[in-house]
């Protein structure tokens, strides 16, 4: 019997000494997180500004639509005609779906950016991406307008005109709504 309590509290040491070693890598397994407790405040801060920031973008494009529309309007009330009318809603809509396409390039390479590398490969990547991105927005509104103009027959000065209020729309929407959001959060502050 006296052999079997010798042979017990060895073990049972080892088994402390066992847990204590665990706990002591979780703790330094915790302390190697990707995500700190001091940094988990602003995870929370990146995922809202993200959401705040596709708001945004929804934001500015259903103004472009509706800045678009009531171009069309005054067009068919000046001009008294159907197809002055679509020339500048078709416009309007090109410049809408060339916001469109922003937003989401944006989120696209934001959800890249949250899966890429830090080294500078994954930055050249990124910058690459933006290139491509851009060069495609301008391919599909050269090609938008080009149909417009050569396949439609659609007055090119009002389908330009319609284009062009809707970049405007989409410029100046965004510096003031961004700049009126910037405003709430730091007087929230």
């Amino acid at each position: 019997m006296r052999r079997g309590k010798i042979f017990l509290a060895p073990c049972i040491w080892a088994n402390f000494e066992f847990l204590e070693a665990s706990l002591s890598k979780d703790a330094d397994i915790q302390r190697q997180s990707l995500t700190p407790l001091e940094n988990a405040a602003i995870i929370a801060a990146l995922y809202a500004a993200e959401a705040r920031e596709k708001k945004l973008a929804r934001q500015v494009v259903w103004l472009q639509v509706a800045i678009t529309l009531i171009a069309a309007g005054m067009a068919y009330g000046w001009y008294g005609t159907a197809q002055f009318a679509l020339a500048v809603l078709s416009g309007g809509l090109v410049s809408v779906l060339n916001g469109t396409l922003l937003a989401w390039r944006m989120s696209r390479t934001v959800l890249r950016s949250a899966h890429a590398t830090h080294d500078s490969s994954g930055a050249h990547y990124q910058l690459r991406l933006m290139y491509f991105y851009a060069a495609e927005r301008f391919l599909v509104v050269v090609a938008l307008l080009g149909i417009g103009m050569a396949v439609l027959k659609l007055a090119p000065l009002a389908l330009l005109g319609g284009f062009v209020v809707g970049q405007a729309t989409l410029l100046i929407a965004q510096l003031i709504l961004s700049r009126f959001k910037t405003e709430i959060v730091t007087k929230n502050v």
